[in-house]
């Protein structure tokens, strides 16, 4: 669903990138004045993971492939504001590194996948885990989320896509919402299956009060993350996503213009000879950068009051 450069126009990718902006200014004065420094770690390896999961395209129909946005996922297990810079992390690291969504549209990408998908996915979640209760109820709940996170910024799209004259709404809808519906079900099912081996692995991190995390639970994830892309995002569905199927069915693909130069454009490590260990390389680069910056920059959100009481906490 990563808009390129071309899709919008200038207005649409204005006011989509001021709501973006609102939205992360937010979710940043929030993990600023809630998130402990031990904490920061799990942010670290949300982003890596949510980069390497989304190396790892998945068929759904009609050489259509979809994969995950985690905006869910990440929302139910470490809250919407970290979810939000978490994805935001991601969905940067993509842009620059990788050219995969455009420059100009950073702003409506980190609205829909961003913003609404955590802000809707984690509303769903709660919804349902009040009406569910136990650990399947939370196994439930997260699978819908993600569902209805997925749709959600699809419609988002749509409508930035209609706004900017690039395809009617009357036809974006129903073609951005349909295949997303199909999407979403990839997309909870993965979101579901990963915040089930979350808390049977730990199952602290799940409850409604989380433990800080052990060093080594982040270590053994990041092995993890790192083995999903040596050893699945080589062999990822081809199939053309979502949007860029839509655009080539409904006849506006041709608007997309020439991505900027990136280092690894294509999540391809240059000068290697083997296709597949290219995409895994990058991808290992990927996943480290964006767990690199993810706590990096979380890390110069914490105050100085909260590492002081979480270090008085564990004297």
């Amino acid at each position: 669903m990563h808009i390129p450069d071309g899709f919008v126009d200038v207005k649409t990718a204005v006011a989509a990138s001021a709501l973006a902006v609102a939205g992360l200014s937010y979710a940043l004065y929030q993990v600023r004045r809630e998130l402990p420094l031990r904490r920061v770690p799990l942010l670290g390896l949300g982003a890596a993971f949510v980069f390497a999961a989304q190396m790892v395209n998945f068929p759904v129909i009609g050489g259509t492939s979809g994969h995950l946005v985690g905006g869910a996922l990440i929302a139910a297990l470490l809250g919407a504001p970290a979810a939000v810079v978490v994805i935001t992390t991601v969905l940067i690291a993509q842009c620059f590194l990788f050219a995969d969504g455009g420059v100009t549209a950073l702003g409506t990408n980190i609205f829909n996948m961003a913003v609404v998908a955590p802000v809707v996915g984690i509303a769903v979640f709660r919804g349902v885990s009040r009406m569910l209760s136990g650990l399947r109820g939370q196994v439930a709940a997260v699978a819908f989320a993600g569902w209805c996170s997925t749709v959600a910024a699809s419609l988002a799209c749509a409508g930035q896509l209609a706004w900017s004259g690039t395809v009617g709404w009357a036809v974006a809808f129903p073609a951005m919402t349909g295949i997303h519906m199909l999407i979403g079900i990839g997309e909870g099912a993965i979101s579901a299956l990963v915040f089930f081996a979350v808390a049977k692995a730990r199952p602290e991190l799940t409850a409604a009060t989380p433990v800080l995390p052990k060093r080594s639970f982040v270590g053994y994830g990041l092995l993890v993350v790192i083995g999903v892309a040596l050893f699945a995002a080589p062999f990822a569905c081809p199939w053309p996503d979502g949007l860029e199927a839509v655009a080539a069915k409904l006849g506006f693909e041709h608007a997309a213009k020439q991505p900027m130069a990136a280092p690894m454009t294509d999540y391809v490590m240059p000068g290697v000879g083997s296709a597949g260990l290219a995409t895994a390389l990058a991808g290992v680069v990927g996943a480290l950068v964006a767990f690199g910056l993810a706590v990096f920059f979380s890390r110069l959100l914490v105050k100085n009051e909260t590492v002081s009481a979480e270090t008085s906490a564990n004297s």
